[in-house]
C-alpha cells in the first residue's frame, strides 16, 4: 500500500461517543476530543496482498484463508494486535516513515469525517448498505476493499467489512480516557480496542461509536486493521 493511499486528516475537535439513551455504557459519555496534530489515515484496510509482502519479507505467517475464492484484495483477517504492530513496524523501517495503528479517538474522528450522527453519513440506517458490507448484504464473507462508498474524507470501509484494531487498551467507558487524541494506555485485562463492525455484524455494531475488545494475542475471522502515518 503506497503513501498515495493515505489521506491527511484535518486538525479539529469533535464529539466522541454517543448520548443515545439506548446505546451501551461503553460508548459513553459523549465528550469532546481534539486532534491538534497531523496524521494521515489509509483509505483502505490492509489487504491480503499487502500482508503477504510483509510475510514474504519477514517470515511471518499468513493467516490461513481460502484466498483462491476470496481473492487478494479482501482485508487480511485473523491477525493479532501484535501482528498488526509488527506489520506497521516493518513498513516504517522499510519506507522511513512512522506507520502505526490509529488510536481509538483518531479512528472515530476519521470515521465520522465531520458527522455528528450514528454513521458517517447521518442517522438513516437505510443508507448504510451503500457504505458498508455488513450482515444484511455481505453474504457471510469479506469483500474487496474500496467497493462501497467512502465517507466525506475519502476513507473506505469505516463501517463494516472487518473490525479494526486500535492502539488503545480497552476502557469500560470514557470517564478516564484521554481527550487529546492519544491512546488510553492503562493496563487492562480486557485487551485492546476494535472499531467499525464487520461483514457479520448488524447496523448497530457498525456505527461510528460502536466498540468491542479482545486480548492483543487474540485473533478472529472478523478482525483486521488499517494504518495511519504520523506527519
Amino acid at each position: 500500500m503506497s503513501e498515495n493511499n493515505f489521506i491527511k486528516l484535518p486538525r479539529g475537535t469533535f464529539y466522541m461517543g454517543t448520548d443515545d439513551e439506548n446505546a451501551p455504557a461503553k460508548e459513553k459519555p459523549r465528550h469532546v476530543v481534539s486532534i491538534d496534530y497531523d496524521i494521515a489515515m489509509s483509505k483502505y484496510l490492509v489487504t491480503v496482498e499487502d500482508y503477504m509482502l510483509f510475510a514474504q519479507a519477514t517470515g511471518a505467517l499468513v493467516p490461513e484463508e481460502k484466498y483462491e475464492h476470496l481473492g487478494f484484495d479482501v482485508p487480511v483477517r485473523r491477525v493479532r494486535w501484535t501482528d498488526a504492530i509488527a506489520y506497521a513496524n516493518w513498513k516504517s523501517e522499510r519506507e522511513g516513515k512512522k506507520y502505526r495503528l490509529p488510536t481509538e479517538a483518531e479512528w472515530e474522528y476519521a470515521c465520522r469525517a465531520g458527522s455528528k450522527g450514528t454513521f458517517c453519513f447521518g442517522d438513516d440506517e437505510d443508507e448504510l448498505e451503500a457504505y458498508a458490507w455488513y450482515a444484511p448484504n455481505a453474504k457471510g464473507h469479506t469483500h474487496n476493499v474500496g467497493t462501497k462508498k467512502p465517507n466525506a474524507w475519502g476513507l473506505y470501509d469505516m463501517h463494516g467489512n472487518i473490525w479494526e484494531w486500535c492502539l488503545d487498551r480497552y476502557a469500560e467507558d470514557y470517564t478516564q480516557t484521554p481527550t487529546d487524541g492519544s491512546a488510553y494506555a492503562v493496563p487492562s485485562d480486557k485487551g485492546r480496542v476494535l472499531r467499525g463492525g464487520s461483514f457479520n455484524a448488524d447496523a448497530s455494531k457498525c456505527s461510528c461509536s460502536s466498540r468491542i475488545n479482545l486480548g492483543s494475542g487474540g485473533k478472529n475471522y472478523f478482525i483486521g486493521f488499517r494504518l495511519v502515518i504520523e506527519l
